[in-house]
């Protein structure tokens, strides 16, 4: 289920972090134990009525001078135009209306992308409602008058964000094909990959950063079953700054992980796992997607019988939190390996839409509890009553017991390891969600 992406667009000091934190309502979607899991906030799943989304900031722009800000606001419309279903654009009712709001306007304008202009610090209506009005001036439609800081006038923003959502956002459910995305860092094979398991160029490849294209999905046959390849198509234009690459390929992987089933983590054999992959990765990882690590330019790397389990256990370091995840040594150059991808792949999807009955469940769990006793705090000890599959994609699990607190994150691994012991899992996180029951009721 592909959930619609928002992004925001707006001037330093608008009030695009606020805006963020009061909808995202401080849980953002950052996994605390997570390490290499970004940290900045990039993105954010947010909740209106019974329509999910994930909202995506485009970029914190802090340099001095009128033309920097425009160029940089330009790039972070580009951006947005690009990823998004919806874009909010956020303006500031003390500043007035601006230059660059006026040029970044056209552009979004002319992405014929649904735009939603607000207009923030707006702490009473009454008092601003004429600044309000000049905002009319950008012919992008009705600005919305809202305070992020005192949360006035969010719902009203909202409602009109949900209803630019493609009708049943999120139905590509009937759609039963295996969605693939290739996500990595800039420069590690991305684009190869996906023409090599296309089988055709498809996507324009050249060793310069940043010539992808914009993402086009490809629909690749192999063995009688049909596959959607997402291409999240690196950089569509070059940027010098380390740190905007970084954000924007961040940006294209949450896009594109939020449509897949499986993620290909492409990282580069020669590089090694980096922090950046760790970023990346950890956004799969939170969206409980299946995962392949897929190392390519295996081809050049100088190996000896112990290279493969060296490579294994950097890899397993800085990706610690996915200990679940398949690896895999590619080249995407001498095609070397990458037929088994799609045997792989296979493998992930059955792993992530298997269900377990809830019999063989709580047999396992009375076979742990005996093997290692819950833990216990002054005197009062854990009990888990039973535990059941509720979900697939990924396998989600809710254990009932007599008192959450006492349920530590680390008998939870236990129980999981003791799942994955059971069934394998291999190459999918799995969830799971502790529920209180009374010990009167039983």
């Amino acid at each position: 289920m592909s959930k619609p992406v928002v992004a925001v667009v707006g001037r330093p000091n608008v009030g695009k972090s606020t805006l963020f934190n009061a909808l995202a309502g401080g849980m953002i979607s950052i996994v605390k134990d997570t390490p290499g899991v970004t940290r900045d906030r990039i993105y954010a799943d947010v909740s209106w009525l019974d329509r999910d989304f994930t909202m995506i900031d485009t970029g914190g722009i802090e340099p001095d001078s009128k033309d920097i800000i425009l160029s940089q606001m330009r790039e972070q419309a580009q951006i947005a135009i690009d990823t998004a279903d919806v874009i909010i654009f956020i303006t500031d009712v003390r500043q007035g209306l601006t230059d660059a709001d006026s040029k970044v306007a056209d552009m979004l304008r002319r992405s014929a992308k649904p735009v939603v202009l607000v207009v923030n610090k707006v702490d009473s209506f009454e008092k601003f409602m004429p600044d309000v009005y000049e905002f009319y001036n950008l012919g992008i439609g009705d600005p919305i008058p809202i305070s992020a800081a005192s949360r006035l006038g969010l719902g009203d923003m909202l409602d009109v964000v949900i209803s630019h959502f493609p009708e049943g956002a999120g139905t590509e459910e009937e759609d039963e094909r295996p969605r693939i995305a290739i996500v990595g860092k800039p420069n590690v094979g991305k684009s190869s990959i996906l023409n090599k398991l296309a089988g055709e160029n498809r996507a324009i490849v050249s060793d310069i950063a940043g010539t992808t294209r914009d993402a086009i999905d490809s629909v690749v046959k192999y063995d009688g079953r049909e596959y959607v390849l997402i291409d999240t198509a690196g950089l569509r234009r070059k940027s010098k700054i380390k740190e905007e690459l970084e954000r924007y390929s961040i940006i294209r992987a949450v896009t594109a992980v939020e449509r897949a089933d499986v993620v290909l983590m492409v990282i580069d054999a020669v590089e090694g796992a980096t922090e950046q992959d760790a970023k990346i990765a950890g956004i799969a990882h939170e969206r409980g997607k299946g995962v392949i690590i897929v190392v390519n330019k295996w081809d050049a790397i100088e190996k000896t019988d112990k290279t493969m389990r060296e490579y294994e256990n950097q890899i397993r370091q800085i990706l610690s939190f996915m200990p679940y995840a398949e690896i895999m040594y590619v080249s995407a150059l001498t095609g070397q390996r990458l037929n088994k991808l799609y045997d792989r792949i296979d493998m992930v999807i059955a792993n992530q839409t298997l269900r377990v009955a809830t019999g063989v469940l709580n047999e396992i769990l009375t076979e742990a509890v005996a093997m290692q006793q819950p833990p216990s705090d002054k005197g009062k000890r854990l009990k888990l009553y039973y535990m059941t599959q509720v979900a697939v994609k990924p396998p989600t699990f809710v254990i009932f017991v007599n008192d959450r607190e006492l349920m530590h994150f680390s008998y939870t691994r236990y129980l999981e390891n003791k799942i994955r012991e059971a069934f394998g899992f291999r190459g999918t996180a799995l969830r799971f969600y502790i529920r209180e029951r009374k010990e009167k009721g039983r």
